[in-house]
């Protein structure tokens, strides 16, 4: 096993490093430059271009741009092109937003999906099984930008309160219980909104596993000694249905990243999508790429993990 892991963690860091050669590259190729960006200031001379492309070496090749980007990354010294302050606690702090924001979600979409999905399998051709399916293809088909802006409407006017931002603009002074049940408030909304998708998508897939599963032979023998229903479907058919969602459960940590751009625009959430968002439009370099790098760790992290937790789950896998 642990040859298995330092294997895959050397192959990974190769490949990290691959990634952030070809973002680079690829970002550096966009038409425009940061020096061309200055909301504050849209008429600059050219002896201030001059000073903002010699600051951040966006004179020098590619290669020595990189190299300079890995230089500040590792040492921390990383700055912005937009407002000159240091990369790394600017995007911990919206890190640090985004959070609540992905657990709610996610524990949302993991705890509906599957009931949805069993319940629907195991009731197949059923009016729960087919009204499921037509719900669950509609939200699918239906953009989730316009389910959140109705969804929004409807909020203000059926209940006449804000759900846009992270806090009531005002509710500063106001009790610690208040405080926190509006920032509970303005939680639910977009966590709702963002689990509505997954919910739909992977409740299909865990119908179809199941379906797959309860067919077999020994889910057969199971039923035929006698045993319980719910011993057959959440001992012998579940747990076997469960593996590819292992694989599934390592990929949720890319979602950190840009698992909820459009919600948290939508919605005013200042979180680390948003802030990609907005360096995107800003053309900031830096922010770019460090948020990339830190999506790839994420996502080589959750792939790695993906194979631990089958080659645990799976004896056949630690025998190979």
């Amino acid at each position: 096993m642990w040859a298995f892991i330092t294997r895959n963690v050397l192959q990974r860091l190769v490949l990290l490093v691959i990634v952030s050669i070809v973002a680079h590259s690829v970002i550096h190729l966009a038409p425009g430059e940061p020096s061309e960006v200055d909301p504050a200031n849209p008429r600059m001379k050219p002896e201030d271009i001059a000073r903002i492309r010699a600051a951040f070496h966006l004179d020098d090749p590619l290669y020595l741009q990189y190299a300079y980007w890995v230089q500040d990354l590792v040492n921390g010294e990383l700055k912005s092109f937009k407002d000159s302050q240091p990369v790394l606690p600017k995007i911990w702090h919206r890190f640090l937003n985004s959070l609540p924001l992905f657990i709610c979600a996610t524990l949302l979409i993991w705890t509906f999906a599957f009931p949805t999905g069993i319940y629907a399998a195991m009731r197949r051709g059923a009016v729960y099984d087919r009204s499921s399916t037509f719900v669950a293809y509609a939200l699918i088909s239906v953009p989730g930008f316009f389910l959140s802006y109705m969804m929004i409407l409807w909020i203000v006017e059926v209940f006449g309160v804000p759900v846009i931002g992270m806090k009531t603009f005002g509710m500063e002074d106001a009790q610690p219980a208040f405080r926190l049940m509006d920032r509970v408030w303005h939680l639910v909304v977009p966590s709702l909104m963002s689990a509505v998708l997954g919910v739909a998508v992977l409740s299909r897939y865990v119908r179809s596993q199941m379906l797959e599963v309860i067919s077999q032979d020994y889910v057969r023998t199971a039923r035929a000694k006698g045993l319980e229903e719910d011993a057959v479907v959440y001992g012998h058919a579940l747990r076997n249905a469960l593996l590819p969602f292992v694989t599934m459960f390592g990929l949720l940590l890319p979602g950190l990243i840009g698992g909820s751009v459009i919600f948290e625009q939508i919605f005013a959430w200042p979180g680390l999508g948003r802030l990609g968002y907005e360096a995107i439009l800003a053309r900031d370099f830096p922010v770019i790429l460090t948020i990339n790098f830190i999506a790839a760790v994420l996502t080589l992290a959750g792939t790695l993990l993906s194979d631990i937790l089958y080659a645990v789950v799976d004896p056949r896998i630690r025998l190979q």
